[in-house]
């Protein structure tokens, strides 16, 4: 079932359909609805506000987020039928962000791509974590951690791989 959703996620994102993501950041409470997608086009505007929303809220540092990691989470919201908001609990991390981060936990990267602009920590409101984390390995389109007790998953646009806890 999941590689039949799949499939239809890389049918939409090849079409130019329209692409909407609806966010939530677990630290900040801001909220963001973002048509980033239209026409076979990425909207600047919108990406300019999605970097905002997915900047390093430590240190207040805005960088631009990889659209593919975008996609990636489009992809999923797709596959899963669902239209709620993604709770973002880290987007870009500056390296000084990530240093202190990788100083009080074993499972920070030294090289984390979240300081590329290229990783997003979320959940989809309301879906199991479990079952978003299985999709995203499925997608075999970057790389995907599962984080059970912390209740998120890690996609990035990285090499394909898979980490973390089992599903």
């Amino acid at each position: 079932m999941a590689a039949v959703g799949i499939g239809a996620a890389r049918r939409t994102l090849a079409g130019g359909e329209r692409r909407e993501l609806c966010f939530i950041h677990t630290h900040t409470g801001e909220h963001l609805t973002a048509l980033y997608y239209d026409a076979g086009a990425y909207c600047q505007a919108a990406l300019a506000r999605v970097n905002e929303l997915l900047r390093d809220f430590r240190t207040e540092t805005v960088f631009p987020i990889d659209p593919q990691a975008l996609d990636r989470l489009y992809a999923l919201q797709v596959v899963t039928g669902r239209r709620e908001p993604f709770e973002i609990i880290s987007g870009y991390r500056s390296p000084v962000t990530n240093a202190a981060l990788r100083r009080n936990s074993h499972g920070v990267a030294e090289h984390s791509l979240h300081m590329q602009g290229r990783a997003i920590d979320a959940r989809l409101q309301g879906y199991p974590t479990s079952q978003l984390a299985a999709l995203a390995r499925a997608q075999m389109s970057g790389g995907t951690g599962f984080y059970r007790v912390s209740d998120f998953i890690h996609v990035d646009t990285g090499a394909v791989r898979i980490w973390g806890d089992p599903i």
